[in-house]
């Protein structure tokens, strides 16, 4: 009978281990949230998108505001260019918003941070951000940095 209880008992601390990582896959994944399905979209052309992916959030101001819907490489300027879906809540972003890439806490999973501007027209429905910043990939500031301790010990 003893034996029963000690399987029985590891048998719910199995499945409270398989739901805690199904629940951790969701948030990794940014699937835990609803998608923006009725808002308006704006692209953003970025040189470098770094981790980037669809259905990443994108925030303003700490607050999830839109998610990315397509991410493409624009045939003419060779930059990649993500299309967002924002919340039609949220209809009063300045034209002159700017878009960042960013990452976001330990796991470095990233989104859109965006920056309003001060311009008197709104965003609207296939509307361009031009103000953007692309991600920072570490691999490119550590050799910049290598580059340039070499160069000015050369001199």
């Amino acid at each position: 009978m003893q034996k029963r209880v000690i399987e029985l008992w590891v048998g719910a601390f199995v499945l409270a281990g398989v739901a805690a990582l199904g629940v951790l896959a969701f948030k990794v994944g940014n699937l835990s949230g609803a998608d923006v399905k009725d808002g308006f979209k704006v692209t953003a052309h970025f040189h470098n998108i770094g981790g980037l992916t669809v259905k990443a959030p994108v925030s303003m101001a700490g607050v999830r505001v839109g998610r990315v819907s397509n991410i493409f490489i624009d045939r003419d300027d060779y930059t990649a260019v993500v299309e967002m879906t924002l919340d039609p809540k949220y209809d009063n972003l300045p034209t002159d918003t700017s878009a960042s890439i960013l990452t976001q806490g330990l796991l470095g999973a990233q989104y859109v941070g965006l920056e309003p501007g001060g311009e008197d027209r709104y965003l609207k429905d296939g509307d361009r951000l031009d103000i953007t910043q692309s991600a920072l990939v570490l691999e490119q500031l550590i050799g910049q940095l290598l580059f340039s301790k070499a160069g000015g010990e050369d001199k």
